[in-house]
């Protein structure tokens, strides 16, 4: 299994102190994180696009470029890229300078984004939030054959006349992933194009997602792709300790703050701690814990998801770097290993 990490690159007050890190101060510490991820050796990194206050990754491709320089064998994604409110062109361009500058390393991870504010910024309507994710996916999908590049434009975006498209990325094609929060459409859309899948699972009952994972295995045989060639992910909230219950009283405040107010603009009750230590036990959604706690629940997933990657972000809202740096180094020398060593026997 390919074992990594994802960031919406945070910037939230300590919830004890209030104390509030500058921009590029969040994001020194950020590439310290991907290069620590890389020599403990994680597969991958995966950044989000946000364009809030609250996060200082609008520009992932960016930060990634920065990252290409700073690592040597992790893989670079986003996680994701906002496709509906961009330029599949760009897009395009962005990932294979970032393949270039990284010997092969990089990913596109694209999705229609939890987070809305992209399509004001940018002059989109929401009222076509499905249509301008599939319409700008299928010219990605045009773009990545390489070649002089025919598309007839439609309502969202512009003809290509017969125009070759650089520069030219390493890998052929680039690699590109759909990520889902668990709308059947999107899943079966995934598999029907045979693009790999990577599920959000950030609440509730992550068993009840099975069906899903089955859905798009099914609707890839329908498109005529092997499912069994096709990788499935799995991206989860989660932090590690020494002990399961130093991590929960480290990774508790900043999440409960940061779930509350983003709860309070969607109509969710505020966060409690008694929901949060719910959502660690074996069943739940977050994989807060000591090692071995993680270990066992990204196997017991294992079992009912039977999944290719796993991808855990450890902060949600800013957490102590010398912290998170434990607890990456903890990930990626004593969970990614007997992960691994488990599901080879």
């Amino acid at each position: 299994m390919e074992i990594g990490l994802y960031s919406f690159a945070e910037n939230t007050p300590d919830p004890l102190t209030g104390t509030l890190q500058t921009p590029a101060r969040r994001l020194q510490d950020l590439l310290e994180e991907i290069e620590l991820a890389d020599q403990v050796g994680l597969d991958f990194y995966g950044l989000g696009e946000h364009h809030r206050p609250d996060f200082v990754a609008s520009a992932p491709v960016t930060i990634l470029a920065a990252a290409a320089a700073r690592t040597r064998n992790i893989r670079l994604s986003t996680a994701v890229t906002v496709l509906s409110s961009d330029d599949p062109i760009r897009v395009y361009q962005q990932f294979a300078t970032l393949d270039l500058l990284s010997n092969g390393r990089a990913e596109i991870m694209a999705g229609r984004g939890s987070f809305i504010e992209s399509f004001p910024l940018f002059g989109y309507d929401l009222d076509d939030y499905d249509g301008l994710f599939a319409e700008k996916l299928e010219m990605l999908l045009a773009l990545r054959k390489g070649g002089k590049v025919t598309w007839p434009g439609s309502a969202h975006t512009k003809p290509i006349p017969g125009l070759e498209i650089y520069p030219k990325p390493i890998q052929n094609p680039l690699p590109l992933w759909i990520a889902v929060g668990g709308t059947p459409n999107s899943v079966a859309r995934a598999g029907y194009l045979g693009l790999p899948l990577m599920v959000a699972i950030i609440g509730g009952q992550p068993r009840q997602f099975a069906p899903l994972v089955e859905l798009y295995r099914r609707a890839a045989a329908e498109g005529g792709h092997d499912p069994k060639t096709l990788p499935v992910g799995i991206s989860a909230h989660g932090f590690l300790a020494g002990e399961s219950k130093d991590a929960a009283d480290i990774a508790f405040p900043a999440y409960q703050q940061t779930m509350s107010r983003i709860g309070k603009e969607r109509g969710w009750p505020p966060t409690t701690r008694v929901q949060f230590d719910a959502g660690t036990t074996p069943h739940g959604a977050y994989f807060v814990g000591d090692p071995q706690r993680v270990i066992d629940k990204i196997l017991l997933q294992h079992e009912w998801f039977e999944h290719d990657r796993f991808g855990l972000q450890l902060s949600v809202g800013t957490l102590p770097h010398d912290k998170v740096m434990k607890a990456i180094e903890l990930y990626g020398t004593v969970v990614k290993p007997a992960v691994n060593k488990a599901l080879a026997q």
